[in-house]
């Protein structure tokens, strides 16, 4: 059992989605987020005053899978995600040690589904 954790932009979140849906992966947790990375934000000003904004607009997703769907559901949010440019996001992938469905009180692989 896997944990895939992905940072991707808020615009790209439909077409994740879209991938996840045609590879049947259809459970995931999704977060509003704020980070920097290469991109390092951005400078504006508003009404006169110069403001640095470091801190971007983000969407965290949180997939729990059994082993089976590790890759594909790396290649739908790669799928889904990628525009070539500085900010796509970034993918972890942790190990799950138990995962347990609090309806039934199934525990692993079966409470994943």
């Amino acid at each position: 059992m896997k944990l895939v954790i992905a940072y991707i932009r808020p615009e790209s979140l439909p077409a994740v989605k879209q991938a996840l849906f045609e590879r049947e992966i259809f459970k995931i947790s999704v977060t509003n987020a704020l980070g920097c990375g290469q991109q390092k934000g951005y400078h504006e000003t508003y009404r006169g005053a110069d403001i640095e904004v470091t801190l971007l607009k983000k969407v965290r997703l949180e997939i729990a899978v059994n082993e089976d769907f590790v890759q594909p559901t790396i290649e739908a949010i790669i799928d889904g995600a990628k525009s070539g440019k500085i900010g796509d996001g970034k993918i972890f992938i942790q190990s799950l040690e138990e995962c347990i469905r609090i309806r039934t009180g199934e525990k692993g692989k079966l409470a994943i589904g």
